[in-house]
């Protein structure tokens, strides 16, 4: 037999609409009452309807996730996974739910998020990408929907965000190339007008900047895609350049393809770092050096700032998630 709010409020000896607004947490309940309520649902093992309680409450619970469409390879990616489990983690804490947009080019994440934020079918938006002049977050600023970027945005004191600090991340992986004697440090970066590449970039540029050693286009590679293959032909680009002792690239993914790049070549004295410390990193010849960016935190923090927001209880705006540089036999 299924248990119903109207068996809870009568164990407790308190109306229905008592016991509804006990658990939207509705500051004009006593706490007494309160206690009350809770234990006589855990007594009979009540189960609240989330249909039921959103129609009541005018709010779904849901969270809509917009993946962007370089993420329709998931299993190739493991940035989307790890944080996508994260943000699965925070929201399931909360008793909120995810639903989850795929978009098969950039133009269609704002079409995601129009209809999205139309259906009324969910509370706030996570957009995992942010860009040079960010089209989608101008829209959801527009609207005044509630929603959280996983990357730093351009007007970083009107959004909430959680980021890594990925200018410092690169420019310590770079400086301790550099402190370990090599001077020609060849770069490989996808996706230019993604603001996390651009800022791994600068830090690539100020690490050399700051140890004297004068920046060459010659050896730096901005390829379109996060993709194996885009690496490769990366790898054979900044090859040309004879004197190239390290690479350091934006993401495992386009170092897997530059280790295929070298072994093509059978060139075996140039090290090598990538960024995100996927899984399949240490399982590579030699294993990758890789800065862990902790993506699975990025996406926990993100999903808690956002649920903080919609319930009044913000406490920050933004979220840093540190890094740690994992050093493998690549380096």
């Amino acid at each position: 037999m299924r248990i119903t709010i109207k068996d809870v409020a009568r164990e407790a000896n308190v109306a229905t609409s008592t016991v509804s607004r006990v658990l939207s947490d509705n500051p004009r309940i006593s706490e007494e009452t309160k206690e009350r309520v809770h234990e006589a649902i855990k007594k009979l093992n009540y189960k609240p309807n989330a249909i039921a309680r959103s129609l009541a409450n005018n709010k779904t619970r849901i969270l809509g996730v917009v993946l962007p469409n370089e993420a329709d390879e998931l299993l190739a990616n493991p940035f989307f996974i790890n944080a996508m489990k994260g943000m699965s983690l925070y929201a399931q804490s909360k008793n909120y739910y995810i639903t989850y947009a795929f978009s098969k080019h950039q133009d269609s994440e704002i079409d995601n998020i129009k209809e999205l934020t139309s259906s009324n079918l969910v509370d706030g938006i996570i957009l995992l990408r942010v860009r040079d002049q960010d089209q989608n977050i101008k829209y959801l600023k527009k609207i005044g929907f509630p929603f959280v970027v996983v990357g730093r945005p351009e007007h970083a004191n009107e959004v909430l965000w959680v980021d890594n600090n990925n200018f410092q991340a690169m420019y310590k992986v770079v400086n301790k190339l550099i402190q370990k004697g090599h001077k020609k440090i060849g770069f490989v970066g996808a996706i230019e007008n993604l603001n996390m590449s651009k800022d791994r970039f600068k830090g690539y540029k100020k690490a050399l900047e700051m140890n004297q050693i004068p920046y060459d286009e010659n050896i730096v590679a901005h390829i379109n895609e996060f993709k194996e293959n885009e690496g490769q032909v990366a790898c054979n680009q900044l090859l040309k350049n004879n004197e190239l002792s390290a690479i350091v690239t934006t993401d495992d993914l386009i170092a897997f393809g530059v280790i295929k790049g070298l072994k093509e070549k059978k060139v075996r004295n140039i090290s090598l770092v990538g960024f995100n410390n996927t899984q399949l990193a240490e399982y590579q010849k030699p294993p990758l050096a890789s800065v862990d960016i902790n993506a699975d935190k990025l996406g926990y923090q993100a999903t808690k700032l956002l649920i903080e927001n919609l319930e009044g209880n913000e406490k920050n705006r933004h979220y840093i998630v540190e890094t740690q540089f994992i050093e493998r036999e690549s380096f």
